[in-house]
């Protein structure tokens, strides 16, 4: 394909992110946008680099003269509901994460993608982070000797308001340790080299939207968490959350430990550091981002290199990254974690299926 028309389903923040990265990158253009609401569908529509197609109707953008890959970015709750439809178009997919609210729904796409053997990705941007990527890279090849230890720190403000406010109930995103941290849970498998075996947690609702009302309802969504899960490996990697931590100089605190080295990844500033156990030494090292990607996001310059990927896989070029069975297992994950954290008790990952 010289050019590849994208079709974008869901026309909000994550949505007109996507149209932002596709501009910057070469042989894609968004031609089509479906919303029920008109306000975010023609936002969206004037940041696009032409005269897309506009619908509030999913069928409408499927049609046979419909883009060549499609992107959705709807709320949590309604990705298995698009996902029956696009599916069946039988076009490759960037699914935002997380790939459903339930293990069910994630187990029914899973066989429709194998099935059909589509080229389906699920957007879990942060692998692609230049910094973090870096950081990866590092671990993978050795520098730290083998992974005993990952460390995820998240001290940020709190969910951002969404339409219809949709995202202050669990009932709408699978809760918080799915909807935001199964990006965080993907990143442990990814990074360790194993998978879960269980976790134990504790979270809850402390401080975020108690003064809120929708339609008579308090919002439910928790607002902090720990969370520790063991590997097959012997590797333990651990998730630290507070979502009324506005006042952080670093956002997102990421460390590696091996048995030689440590590794850090502080984001937003896109800074590695590699910390020696003979030497003592610590190196600093910024990682540089073009300023035209990081203004065309909200997540450091990742969503670019993620739908670059997204190209090439659609192209033939390479491999999908992100596979629908990462998104159940991160979806798993995110499950079990929540579980814990209710149940008070340690959750085996053959409870959720993994």
């Amino acid at each position: 394909m010289n050019e590849i028309s994208i079709g974008i389903i869901g026309a909000g923040m994550m949505g007109q992110e996507h149209i932002q990265n596709f501009n910057l990158l070469d042989g894609a253009r968004v031609t089509a946008l479906a919303d029920t609401d008109d306000g975010m569908l023609n936002k969206a529509a004037a940041l696009t680099d032409g005269n897309p197609t506009l619908s509030d109707d999913l069928e409408t953008l499927l049609g046979n003269d419909g883009p060549d890959a499609l992107v959705i970015a709807t709320p949590n709750f309604h990705h298995i509901h698009v996902l029956a439809s696009a599916l069946e178009a039988g076009k490759p997919i960037l699914c935002e994460k997380p790939m459903c609210t339930t293990l069910a729904d994630t187990q029914e796409v899973m066989k429709k993608v194998g099935h059909n053997g589509l080229i389906f990705q699920v957007g879990m941007e942060y692998r692609f982070k230049p910094a973090l990527a870096e950081m990866i890279a590092r671990v993978h090849g050795g520098t730290i000797g083998q992974i005993q230890m990952l460390s995820i720190r998240e001290h940020r403000f709190p969910f951002l308001p969404k339409v219809g406010d949709w995202n202050r109930f669990n009932r709408n995103t699978g809760g918080t340790l799915v909807e935001k941290c199964c990006h965080f849970f993907d990143l442990m498998r990814f990074i360790i080299g194993s998978e879960p075996t269980g976790v134990i947690a504790s979270g809850g609702q402390n401080v975020n939207h108690l003064d809120e009302s929708y339609h008579g309802h308090t919002p439910d969504i928790w607002d902090n968490a720990y969370v520790v899960f063991d590997f097959a490996n012997g590797a333990r990697a651990m998730l630290d959350l507070c979502m009324f931590a506005e006042g952080s100089r670093h956002s997102e605190e990421l460390a590696a430990i091996g048995d030689k080295a440590k590794v850090e990844c502080l984001l937003p500033q896109n800074i590695v550091t590699h910390g020696n156990r003979e030497t003592w030494e610590v190196v600093e090292e910024p990682i540089h981002v073009p300023e035209e990607i990081l203004n065309a996001g909200y997540h450091s310059g990742a969503t670019y290199h993620q739908n670059k990927a997204f190209l090439d896989a659609v192209r033939g070029t390479s491999d999908v990254p992100v596979t629908a069975l990462d998104g159940h297992r991160a979806v798993a994950m995110g499950v079990a974690a929540q579980m814990a954290a209710t149940e008070k008790r340690r959750v085996d990952m053959n409870e959720v299926g993994l």
